[in-house]
């Protein structure tokens, strides 16, 4: 018999349920949604190594710990969160602590007098009509174990509203900000209406290194014409955990972009998931993963071709040092009805130590004959050509490494358009590649 007080899945339900009163939104659609969730993490549960999609990925040590869902306000001062983004950049803001919305923190933005980016709790009360179509409609929690879970503490996020032919000039700022032992299940639905154009930043942080569990969850859809770019910037503790899912869905003639960076997080996983729902639809998934030590990140992509015409592009690079070990896996479908699909996949991994690791599996499923598609994938270390090339110079090794890793990782980073973020990043990256070789040189003295 399973003793439901220690049984992880079994805490988790009861937390939910014990919340249940004290979550926003009563109609009887969101209440439905909720409950099928619960029902299908309780049939499921967490993921294992069984599962092919987590061959790789042992959930074990998050499985373990007691996280606990936060349901009041956590105090941050406006000075602590400064700290917690010393590169701010010119943006509208909302931001969450433990997934929760902070008012006196924000600045959210408003066309003709309307907010069009709130906290979801809010719309959940006051908006649920508007919501229906679309929250939990694009993300599938029977695929997803992890959003059901997400779904079934379905309270607090962002919901971004872009009414038609609005074109915003500055990005959209997302901040999750997650405290020591806390379960925070941001959830996210973002709207792009026929013709509006924006760009919006994710960013997810931890205060000190303590330890947490994110479980995030970012719902999209883009109607025709529409354009938005993406920006998931994961810079969490080095002991917290950290599960993502994006999910995309495209009408007529849209675009949507991704940028996507990991530098934190102890075991960190992302399911990336866009459908190009309608002819012209087109997609860029950019992505850079950075571990060491004993750092995990998973990233698993999915890209539905269901219709003519569509066009995308994935690229994503991962440095990896120490005992640091990645995982991509990235599957494009390009089902009978797609013709003229237009679609490429790279994924390129540099490994510096010895004992790094990658698992690689880019995957190409074609079903329609009027086609142009390619994937690819590469695994190596510096290229011993280009060291001496450098040394011969009168560059040192140390340097020449430094600065081969760095090119190799900006290949990502100068597709960023916000200059400020893109700044931030190098200087995270460069920071993050000395104190890389100061370990080595030290495992050597």
């Amino acid at each position: 018999m399973v003793n439901t007080e220690t049984d992880p899945k079994h805490r988790y339900l009861q937390a939910a349920r014990a919340l249940n009163s004290q979550l926003p939104g009563h109609r009887a659609w969101i209440k439905a949604l909720r409950e099928r969730a619960s029902a299908r993490f309780d049939a499921v549960g967490f993921p294992t190594m069984r599962d092919e999609a987590w061959k790789y990925t042992n959930l074990a040590s998050l499985v373990r710990q007691p996280f606990h869902a936060v349901s009041d306000a956590t105090p941050l001062t406006r000075e602590q969160l400064e700290r917690l983004l010393p590169n701010a950049f010119d943006a509208f803001r909302l931001v969450f602590i433990n997934g929760r919305y902070r008012p006196e923190l924000s600045n959210p933005p408003h066309v003709d007098g309307r907010e069009i980016a709130r906290p979801l709790a809010d719309a959940l009360d006051r908006d649920a009509e508007a919501l229906e179509p679309h929250l939990g409609q694009v993300v599938s929690i029977e695929a997803h174990p992890l959003a059901a879970l997400n779904t079934a503490f379905l309270a607090d996020g962002a919901y971004v509203s872009l009414p038609e032919g609005v074109a915003l000039e500055r990005p959209i700022h997302l901040i999750y900000v997650a405290t020591a032992d806390a379960l925070a299940q941001p959830r996210a639905l973002i709207v792009a209406r026929s013709g509006s154009r924006a760009t919006v930043v994710e960013q997810y942080v931890g205060i000190d290194e303590s330890r947490y569990f994110t479980n995030a969850v970012t719902e999209v859809v883009l109607e025709r014409g529409a354009r938005v770019e993406h920006y998931r910037l994961q810079t969490e503790s080095r002991l917290g955990f950290h599960v993502n899912g994006l999910h995309v869905r495209q009408h007529e003639n849209s675009e949507f972009i991704s940028q996507a960076i990991d530098l934190g997080g102890l075991l960190v996983r992302n399911d990336l998931y866009a459908l190009l729902d309608a002819p012209g639809a087109s997609c860029s998934l950019n992505g850079l993963y950075v571990a060491d030590g004993r750092q995990h990140v998973d990233n698993h992509t999915y890209i539905a071709h269901a219709k003519p015409r569509c066009t995308s592009r994935e690229f994503y690079k991962g440095v990896l040092d120490g005992r640091g070990r990645a995982v991509f896996n990235g599957r494009v479908v390009v089902q009978p009805d797609a013709q003229r699909t237009d679609a490429e996949q790279i994924n390129n991994n540099l490994l510096l130590s010895e004992d790094a690791e990658i698992d690689t599996k880019p995957e190409l499923e074609i079903y329609a004959d009027d086609v142009k598609c390619s994937h690819g994938a590469t695994v190596g270390q510096l290229d011993l050509d280009q060291l001496f090339y450098l040394r011969s110079r009168g560059v040192d090794d140390a340097q020449a490494r430094d600065l081969l890793t760095f090119a190799f990782a900006n290949d990502v980073l100068r597709r960023f358009r916000i200059a400020p973020l893109r700044a931030m990043l190098e200087h995270s990256i460069t920071t993050r590649l000395l104190r890389g070789r100061k370990l080595r040189e030290l495992e050597l003295i």
